[in-house]
């Protein structure tokens, strides 16, 4: 009845399986994640239309954990769920930071990622199974989404990495780091440790994008057999606008972020701002010109190229410091 596709792998000596078509089949992209006896459902919908006007990307990425997931039903006064935990906000920005740069660019469409944990075991934490599903959920889309990425949590004890421990495990580790990434790289780390070295911390981050990579590979198996047709879109050329704006106030931002002053430099890069946008957005007298928001944007982007190409060439960021150079600590 049901055109279920699913994908079962050994992760770390536990079995995951990615499952879709059975639950949710109405959103855009759901993926079913198993790994031990944790079940965490991630679904995805996302818009076919930009709303008018709108100058930022409206991912909005919900992790939610229910009492029914560990067994419990709430009692006494309160017979609801509650608002979302500390650990729900913190694990919906965990999930959050590793997908968002990979949308194509100029993509506004509004997103949504809601991941719910339908069963915890007291052992597999659901954040890392729910990076995972929201991944994998992503990709069958059909969304521009260049991923697919995954995600492990690395302990250390005793000079040896452990994949995701267990709750147990935890308790006593000298190191709690989450690593996700793609194939390619590293797009977000977060640890707690008990004063490590560097060399220990790289090698965490290493051993976590190891350990990852057949779960990539497991998703683009799932979105073989499940992914949609993939959405319409090609990412707006800006370049023209672009050598426009540095034609006009390139010179004018150069000089205004060599000023060390902030309350300075900012009046400045605001007098070049204006006089680009004198010149090149739309209005009455100019017709041809661009449109405000984009503008609004490819200024921006006009601003980083010349902070970073200033770092780059002559090695000292805007206040005067080096690369290398900390920023003096005063109570």
């Amino acid at each position: 009845m049901f055109d279920i596709k699913r994908v079962t792998i050994d992760w770390a000596g536990r079995p995951l399986t990615l499952e879709t078509g059975r639950i949710a089949r109405q959103a855009d992209g759901a993926v079913l994640a198993t790994y031990g006896e944790t079940s965490v459902l991630a679904a995805v919908v996302y818009a076919r239309k930009a709303k008018e006007g709108q100058d930022f990307f409206p991912l909005t990425v919900n992790y939610l954990e229910r009492y029914y997931a560990a067994g419990r039903v709430p009692g006494g006064y309160f017979k609801r769920e509650g608002r979302p935990t500390e650990k729900e906000t913190l694990t919906s920005r965990l999930i959050d930071r590793p997908i968002r740069p990979l949308f194509a660019d100029g993509f506004k469409n509004e997103v949504q990622v809601t991941i719910t944990v339908l069963s915890y075991d007291q052992e597999n934490d659901p954040d890392i199974v729910g990076m995972v599903a929201a991944s994998a959920a992503l990709v069958i889309s059909g969304a521009p989404f260049n991923g697919p990425i995954a995600a492990a949590r690395v302990g250390y004890k005793d000079g040896a990495y452990i994949i995701n421990p267990t709750a147990e495990q935890m308790e006593d580790f000298q190191l709690d780091l989450v690593v996700a990434g793609t194939t390619e790289g590293v797009m977000m780390v977060e640890s707690e440790a008990k004063e490590l070295s560097e060399e220990v911390m790289l090698g965490a981050v290493k051993a976590g994008h190891d350990s990852f990579q057949p779960i990539i590979d497991a998703i683009i198996q799932l979105a073989e057999k499940a992914a949609k047709e993939p959405f319409a879109f090609e990412s707006p050329d800006h370049s023209a606008l672009l050598k426009s704006i540095q034609d006009v106030a390139g010179a004018d931002l150069s000089t205004a972020y060599k000023i060390k002053d902030k309350a300075d430099r900012y009046a400045a890069v605001g007098v070049a701002r204006e006089k680009a946008k004198a010149a090149l957005v739309k209005t009455e007298a100019n017709p041809n010109g661009a449109d405000a928001l984009v503008f609004k944007e490819v200024f921006k982007e006009a601003e980083a190229k010349v902070v970073r190409g200033d770092i780059i060439r002559t090695g000292a960021r805007i206040d005067g410091r080096k690369t290398d150079q900390v920023r003096a600590i005063t109570s």
